[in-house]
């Protein structure tokens, strides 16, 4: 037996041992009795390991524990009370669907955070996902040009791959995720017809039970995910698209929050980042308006939690070049540390 010959049997053994849909193995075996050679084959080879890389039949268990999500919830957001409380609402619905016997019927409602850049609408998709034990993967649309980047490329192509979506589930290893749609307004404009018809396949659930993405060229079963999305409005989102979201606005931190918030998670995070023991450096209490609002308003925390980062760089550099500590920060000597 020849190498060829050996390394089609292998990929007909691999094929069996899989658990795969009988229809999927089936069109994978018959595209083995035509294997081509050289570049041809490889390809093959590429697309039956993704294929069968793909988490037909694995599910992860959802975590039921009400109480244990509140604690989540403010361990990883300070304040926000109302918004933390339609997410227990929505965490409930789903506990109580997951202990029914009946779920067959049940949708989760989808989601949609929109608010300003900073105001925590990414993190609070990753606290959903972690009170829940489910794994996340999130698919940035920002910029996105072309539905082919959701959907795939037929493996014919010479540039063929898998869609984000598929890529997603397989990074994911199993078939109900959480994948977050994050910035689903901010798509190029000469590609968004096609991309807002790819999001009402996604989160139909009459239509994302068989997802066909034009790489693997077969449906797979993406009603078990959980989709979360985010925009930071949503003028730019198809009315469709917003027929089968549930918006929920962000609410904007006050500087009172934005001070606590800095101080306790993110002043920390950035020492943490940059290696710097917290003894080293201390910020006087009237400084902290100047850091927070170095532009002007800003409803979210992006530009607070940059500026502490650039604080403590270069508390960082004058430890490395020896001076000597601890750094105190005051309004006379913050244009020190800080750009303003």
């Amino acid at each position: 037996m020849d190498a060829a010959q050996e390394q089609l049997e292998n990929l007909k053994q691999k094929i069996s041992q899989v658990s795969l849909p009988q229809e999927v193995q089936e069109k994978l075996l018959n595209l083995l009795k035509f294997p081509g050679t050289g570049a041809e084959f490889e390809k093959l080879v590429s697309y039956i390991d993704f294929a069968t890389s793909l988490p037909f039949n694995k599910s992860s268990q959802d975590i039921l524990d009400l109480p244990r999500a509140r604690e989540i919830l403010d361990k990883n957001h300070y304040g926000l009370q109302s918004l933390k409380d339609r997410v227990l609402e929505y965490l409930s619905v789903l506990i109580l669907h997951a202990k029914s016997k009946n779920t067959a019927s049940f949708h989760a409602p989808i989601l949609l955070f929109v608010g300003l850049v900073g105001t925590g609408k990414t993190s609070i998709a990753y606290s959903i996902a972690e009170a829940l034990g489910r794994k996340i993967v999130r698919v940035p649309f920002g910029g996105l040009g072309d539905a082919a980047s959701l959907r795939g490329q037929s493996k014919i192509r010479p540039d063929s791959e898998p869609g984000q979506i598929i890529k997603a589930i397989k990074h994911a290893q199993i078939k109900n995720p959480v994948i977050l749609l994050d910035e689903i307004d901010r798509v190029a404009e000469e590609g968004r017809v096609g991309i807002m018809g790819v999001l009402v396949e996604l989160l139909d659930p009459a239509q994302n039970q068989a997802f066909t993405d034009h790489f693997l060229d077969f449906a797979f079963d993406l009603s078990q995910v959980l989709f979360i999305a985010t925009a930071n409005n949503t003028g730019n989102i198809a009315t469709a698209v917003m027929d089968r979201l549930e918006p929920i606005q962000m609410p904007s931190y006050s500087d009172e929050e934005k001070t606590t918030i800095g101080k306790n998670y993110l002043l920390p995070k950035a020492l943490q980042e940059a290696g710097i023991d917290s003894k080293l450096i201390s910020i006087e209490e009237a400084t902290w308006p100047n850091i927070i609002r170095p532009l002007g308003f800003d409803g979210g925390i992006r530009s607070l939690q940059r500026s502490l980062q650039a604080i403590c760089r270069k508390v960082a550099r004058k430890a490395v070049e020896g001076e000597i500590g601890p750094f105190k920060i005051n309004q006379e000597n913050l244009g020190e540390y800080l750009s303003l």
